[in-house]
């Protein structure tokens, strides 16, 4: 400790024994300005005094927040409160955790599903977009669909409303089903189907024959597919009687006037829809995306579906 006038001063060896930290560092502050010396001795040795010090715990405090080193020089020159810092830097810790808690997950779903070097670069990719990423994937994938087409507005804007929403700290289930998701709306082979259903809907629109789904006609559907669950929990075939009499009231209540229920081509016809809109790629978006938000279980339909298909096919 040496004395300048009444000041006691303090070599920077002597500083880093007071305040444990290291000379290197404490040169470092200095030769960045963060830590100017109180005065030098004659032959240039720097000396710093009690509020040298206090300006060093400060600075230590600071940086152990983590603020970058021009952020402490702000806070020091009072060209911003540290208040204001505090606030852009909770932010920034925000984000930081917000994705290292995706990365911890991508690691959790690497290890439950053994993937390859690949796809653990494809899910990381996929994991680390943003909210507005995620929703801007579901508007270009369903603009895609109905692209050109006449199309029922109400309909696509229920199905383009389900956007999905990663919470901050997603589980394994979670991030898998996000990662499932962003592969199946890019799957080729799944947009030509959806693609395909828009322009069925467009050409029914055309012809004046498509008619948005009555209350009517969604309780014909829950009491065909409850029917046909029945059916498959007794082991009933599709071509039993159960399930031909199931066949014959689905084409009863689909047919047009111009059309004959119990004609093969007519129920073939119908198979083929009910096929095409039953897919079973069409149902797991849905269940997909209900995991990813945290919805209630979207529970599987395809044996029912897959029975009445058959039951109409004959």
């Amino acid at each position: 400790m040496r004395f300048v006038g009444n000041t006691a001063t303090f070599t920077i060896g002597e500083l880093s024994r007071r305040t444990g930290l290291p000379v290197k560092t404490i040169r470092f502050y200095s030769d960045e300005g963060l830590l100017p010396p109180t005065e030098r001795t004659d032959a240039g040795y720097r000396l710093y005094d009690a509020a040298a010090m206090a300006r060093l715990e400060l600075v230590r405090t600071l940086r152990e927040l983590g603020l970058g080193l021009a952020d402490v020089s702000a806070a020091l020159s009072q060209s911003t409160t540290v208040g204001e810092l505090a606030i852009r830097h909770v932010e920034a810790l925000d984000e930081q955790i917000r994705r290292l808690r995706l990365r911890r997950a991508v690691l959790r779903a690497v290890a439950k599903r053994n993937s390859e070097l690949e796809e653990v670069n494809l899910m990381n990719r996929l994991a680390s977009m943003s909210d507005e990423e995620r929703k801007r994937l579901v508007d270009e994938f369903w603009d895609e669909m109905v692209a050109g087409l006449d199309i029922d507005q109400e309909f696509y804007r229920r199905m383009r409303a389900g956007k999905p929403e990663l919470p901050d700290d997603p589980t394994p289930e979670q991030l898998e089903a996000w990662i499932e998701f962003a592969e199946l709306v890019q799957d080729p082979d799944f947009r030509a189907l959806i693609r395909r259903m828009s322009e069925i809907q467009a050409k029914q629109i055309e012809d004046g024959e498509f008619e948005q789904p009555s209350e009517g006609w969604q309780q014909y559907w829950q009491g065909w597919s409850a029917r046909a669950e029945a059916a498959v929990a007794a082991g009933e075939s599709p071509t039993s009687q159960t399930g031909q009499t199931l066949a014959a009231d689905l084409a009863a209540a689909c047919a047009r006037e111009d059309q004959d229920p119990a004609s093969p081509e007519f129920r073939a016809e119908l198979a083929d829809r009910f096929a095409m809109s039953g897919d079973p790629r069409a149902e797991r978006y849905w269940q997909l995306l209900a995991t990813i938000n945290g919805w209630p279980p979207v529970p599987t339909t395809q044996p029912a579906v897959r029975f009445m298909i058959d039951a109409l096919r004959g």
